[in-house]
């Protein structure tokens, strides 16, 4: 169905191939999952599949792609509309119409398909993603992963031989993400439809996979393999095959269900250890009767007859990184809105360090609270990486330098001449990451800051939000990533319609929920392990005792010499 025959991509004639020497055929019904780190070049690739590359970006294609015998290089994008479906990262820039519905029959309309035809197959796919209830809303009313179910579904109208997805999950609750995969899945083997996907969340996706094309960077040609094949020795690669490589499986699984059935000569060598308990801040000796940085009372906002949250209370304080997870359209961005002052509440108030948020301006408000939106190009408006760090040092009032050097701590890849919309949706949110830190404010509000980030970059953003929570900022995560908030939470926050149905320590909210559990508590169940990293320093203190078996004794030692983390 797809043929790729020694492709090589670049975009300057001196630079770097970004994509290198790919030879591969991709068959029909085949599911090929393309992974690798931010920038590493898997919307360039997918975007070849199409003609989008080069005939809509530009650059340099030496080799050939081939659709169903059609060749990207005499057929553009439009003369492959038929046949390749594409969904981008930010599914609002793809959006034509102004509603679901007729979003979902507008490619239709352009390939001339009967109207009676049109009518079912806009029932069956809002049907299949459970659209329905939205079908007469306006697109840009909707919440992130609506839009993103919304973009699916006015590609799967179309009825195309090839779907091509970039990041589809992104920014899907873990519900709503598991029931897209599945109707893909459904797409795959009942109708035969290839699907090529990006994604960085691999522990939503591995399992689903025939193939995966790595991708390891600039010049560098990609591995291509069964998933247990690439993930044996992928650098890049998801919680559950990290644990597997601490505790010595060979080879490590791919899927929680693998590891459990393994996991019982590890719960075994883990009985009496139980890992470190997470205070609910991180500040030395904190006095969580004080004043918090933020406070939140009876709170609620409406947007004409849909209600958005009604009376929550939350008071966030100094050390504390509070995770508020949910349903999509739950109300977390919401949320985050009135903690910074843009969302207006119908009723109750918020206070940031006693006062209005919507009473700040200029500096000041900088000083106290700064929010990273769902689309970090609301806040990029210079020509270039260096322009937009300079406006940002300005802005904050801090020392020239000081956005740069924080967006080099986070993204050392991009340079000073790029232009920010020329970045990959993981660097752009870096670079807006970068511009709200240069202020240093005493609440930080993020929402879905893991879109678009490897892991090793979801690292280095942990460790920068704990190290900001030891200093005294107040963290606030409106997420629909399990594995972050494992790493980095001290409190998790379920909101649901509007209302908060939980707030407790990370380990006791979500090992107690089956939908917001990281990999690691499913696999270690009963017992409130939340990451790779807790295990591996159990096991080397396990290891420094005899050791009962060969199994044992090979996961002491792999984790004593790795000390890996998810």
């Amino acid at each position: 169905m797809i043929e790729f025959e020694g492709l090589s991509i670049r975009y300057q004639a001196a630079g770097p191939t970004v994509v290198t020497d790919l030879n591969l055929n991709i068959g029909e019904g085949e599911f090929v999952l393309v992974v690798g780190g931010t920038g590493s070049g898997k919307s360039t690739l997918l975007g070849s599949i199409n003609g989008l590359v080069p005939h809509f970006t530009g650059g340099i294609v030496s080799g050939e792609v081939r659709v169903d015998g059609r060749s990207t290089r005499d057929h553009r994008p439009r003369d492959l509309a038929d046949l390749v479906g594409v969904v981008p990262q930010d599914p609002l820039a793809g959006f034509v119409t102004d509603t679901v519905e007729e979003e979902l029959a507008y490619t239709m309309e352009c390939l001339g398909i009967e109207p009676s035809i049109m009518r079912r197959r806009v029932e069956e796919t809002l049907d299949l993603l459970g659209l329905a209830d939205l079908r007469s809303r306006a697109l840009r009313s909707l919440s992130g992963g609506q839009r993103q179910r919304a973009a699916i579904g006015a590609v799967l109208t179309a009825h195309p031989r090839v779907l091509v997805l970039d990041e589809p999950t992104s920014a899907l609750d873990p519900g709503a993400a598991e029931e897209v995969l599945a109707a893909l899945h459904r797409l795959v083997h009942d109708l035969g439809i290839t699907v090529v996907m990006a994604e960085h969340r691999l522990e939503r996706v591995v399992q689903y996979a025939d193939r995966i094309i790595a991708l390891s960077g600039p010049g560098v040609p990609a591995a291509v393999g069964a998933p247990p094949d690439v993930m044996s020795t992928a650098a890049i690669a998801p919680p559950v095959v990290h644990l597997g490589r601490v505790a010595g499986w060979n080879p490590p699984p791919i899927t929680v269900r693998d590891a459990r059935r393994q996991a019982t000569t590890l719960r075994q060598l883990l009985i009496g250890h139980l890992p470190p308990l997470r205070p609910v801040s991180s500040v030395a000796a904190p006095d969580l009767g004080s004043t918090p940085i933020a406070g939140v009372k009876r709170l609620g906002v409406r947007y004409g007859s849909i209600t958005a949250l009604r009376s929550v209370d939350l008071d966030v304080h100094a050390g504390e990184v509070v995770a508020v997870m949910g349903r999509n359209g739950a109300g977390k961005s919401t949320l985050l809105g009135t903690l910074v002052g843009s969302t207006t509440p119908t009723s109750g108030h918020v206070l940031i360090h006693g006062r209005d948020p919507r009473e700040l301006r200029g500096p000041e408000l900088l000083e106290h609270v700064g929010l990273v939106p769902q689309d970090p190009a609301d806040l990029l408006e210079a020509a270039t990486i260096a322009e937009e760090c300079a406006a940002s040092d300005r802005d904050a009032n801090c020392e020239a330098g000081t956005t740069r050097a924080i967006l080099a701590l986070l993204a050392p890849e991009i340079t000073d001449l790029t232009h920010p919309r020329d970045l990959s949706e993981g660097q752009r949110l870096l670079l807006a990451l970068s511009i709200v830190l240069a202020a240093r404010p005493g609440l930080l509000c993020l929402d879905e800051p893991t879109r678009g980030l490897d892991y090793p970059t979801k690292e280095r953003l942990a460790v920068l939000l704990a190290d900001l929570a030891a200093a005294g900022h107040a963290i606030v995560l409106a997420t629909h990533d399990v594995e972050l908030v494992a790493e980095v939470a001290t409190r998790v926050v379920i909101v649901a319609d509007g209302d908060v149905v939980a707030d407790g320590p990370t380990v006791e909210v979500v090992t107690s929920s089956p939908m917001f559990a990281p990999q690691v508590a499913k696999v270690m169940s009963p017992e409130p392990w939340l990451t790779v990293g807790e295990i591996a320093a159990a096991l080397r203190v396990a290891g420094s005792g005899p050791a009962t078996n060969t199994a044992t004794n090979t996961a002491a030692n792999t984790a004593a010499n790795t000390g890996e983390s998810a």
